[in-house]
């Protein structure tokens, strides 16, 4: 049986075969703006949260169908966020990149932009549409591409944070990733187990910031985590399924939650 994630990688690799090319004459356009460091900017945050915007998962559904990145972005931003992501996928999780151009008009946070990335074209639409990092998935791609796709990223401004789910895909780890993140949700069948961050933090590399991803639920495992060298911590859905994302990650950081 095709598992959840071929399924996501065999769409969007018709999507961006679909949409090679067309960005050409608008990076002959520039100049582009400045990025902003997420690496840096969860280094210096009390809280290392990057905060997430998303409408639906393959595994939860509907979560908040109507929400509105103009509105709950800038909550997020005055509500202790380090950084945003934001997820533009759209047949799976009900996304688009005018999401992420719309985020960047309303925020000075760093965005990351959150979707299977499987071909330069995508890490050009995350720079042209105003992302500041992009995502790569271990489970998606070979060592070679998560080498070449690194590398065009930082040519263009972008960091790079590389997700894995599990030990062995850590050898798929290229020196010049920015930031390594450990997603507690395995994209194979989408099952969360939320200690996994913990029962691995001691196996990645030391020289890179280190980002726990989804089943984050308490401000306590966030300290728990911290100690154990974790300094980002990308949450959505416990933020994204209430009617106020952006009040419900200040009572999150404040321990009301």
């Amino acid at each position: 049986m095709e598992s959840i994630l071929k399924r996501i990688i065999n769409v969007k690799k018709r999507e961006v075969e679909a949409m090679t090319g067309i960005y050409d004459r608008y990076f002959k356009a520039g100049p582009f703006r400045d990025t902003v460091s997420m690496k840096q900017s969860l280094l210096e945050s009390p809280t290392g949260i990057i905060a997430e915007f998303k409408r639906r998962s393959p595994s939860k559904g509907e979560i908040h169908p109507m929400a509105e990145v103009a509105e709950i972005i800038p909550a997020y931003e005055d509500n202790g966020a380090a950084a945003c992501s934001v997820l533009t996928d759209t047949v799976f999780f009900g996304g688009a990149l005018t999401d992420l151009a719309i985020a960047r008009n309303v925020s000075n946070l760093p965005l990351l932009r959150k979707d299977f990335i499987v071909s330069r074209t995508q890490i050009d639409e995350a720079r042209l549409f105003g992302a500041d990092a992009i995502l790569l998935i271990a489970a998606a791609l070979s060592k070679k591409d998560v080498e070449n796709f690194t590398d065009y990223a930082h040519e263009l401004g972008l960091e790079v944070l590389f997700e894995v789910h599990n030990a062995e895909e850590l050898d798929k780890f290229y020196p010049a990733i920015d930031m390594v993140g450990v997603n507690n949700r395995d994209l194979s069948t989408f099952a969360t187990d939320p200690q996994l961050s913990a029962r691995i933090a001691t196996l990645l590399p030391s020289e890179v910031v280190k980002v726990a991803e989804s089943g984050l639920t308490s401000i306590d495992e966030v300290i728990k985590l911290r100690k154990m060298g974790y300094s980002g911590f990308l949450i959505g859905e416990t933020f994204m399924k209430t009617s106020r994302p952006g009040e419900t990650l200040k009572n999150f950081i404040d321990g009301t939650l």
